[in-house]
């Protein structure tokens, strides 16, 4: 019975990767759009604002982000269900990544006072021990793949390298 699980759990491994991944590759992304707009400000304010409020109203101000995005959802279904799969796609990927950076930008200001709470401290230790026992799981797959990309590089030959760069160059 394990064994047939196996291979859902490295799939649900990986899902919470990518979305691990997409978080930290999104707090970047944001510091930099911080850095052009006077988004210090609202953080500063925001902040100044969370101060004053006690763990379970700051939960609140964590939620807002995720509540009003919400609806894109109804909307991805719908076109999904009209068959606008890149519409779809597009919105949901936009979603994705506005998400992750608004709840990651909302939860840098709400952070100390949510952790105060002792149920969503144990939420965010239980969320960073998955995400722990998710790279173990994924560590020997992703040690296979990088090797069985070595061995592939080692077997193509420059000439056979160029060759496939024009045949690209020339589909386009």
């Amino acid at each position: 019975m394990r064994r047939l699980l196996r291979p859902l759990w490295v799939l649900l491994a990986l899902i919470f990767l990518l979305e691990a991944w997409l978080w930290d590759r999104v707090e970047p992304i944001i510091a930099r759009v911080v850095a052009l707009i006077p988004l210090p400000r609202l953080k500063a304010w925001l902040a100044d604002r969370v101060e004053h409020l006690s763990p379970a109203l700051t939960l609140i101000v964590f939620a807002v982000p995720v509540i009003i995005l919400f609806p894109l959802n109804f909307v991805a279904a719908w076109l999904l269900a009209h068959k606008y799969f890149v519409g779809a796609t597009a919105l949901i990927v936009f979603q994705k990544i506005l998400g992750v950076g608004i709840v990651a930008f909302v939860f840098d200001v709400t952070r100390d006072k949510l952790l105060q709470m002792g149920w969503f401290r144990a939420l965010y230790e239980f969320v960073l021990n998955l995400r722990a026992r998710a790279l173990a799981v994924v560590a020997p797959l992703k040690i296979q793949v990088l090797q069985w990309m070595k061995r592939l590089r080692r077997r193509a030959s420059p000439g056979f390298i160029r060759r496939l760069r024009r045949r690209m160059h020339a589909a386009r």
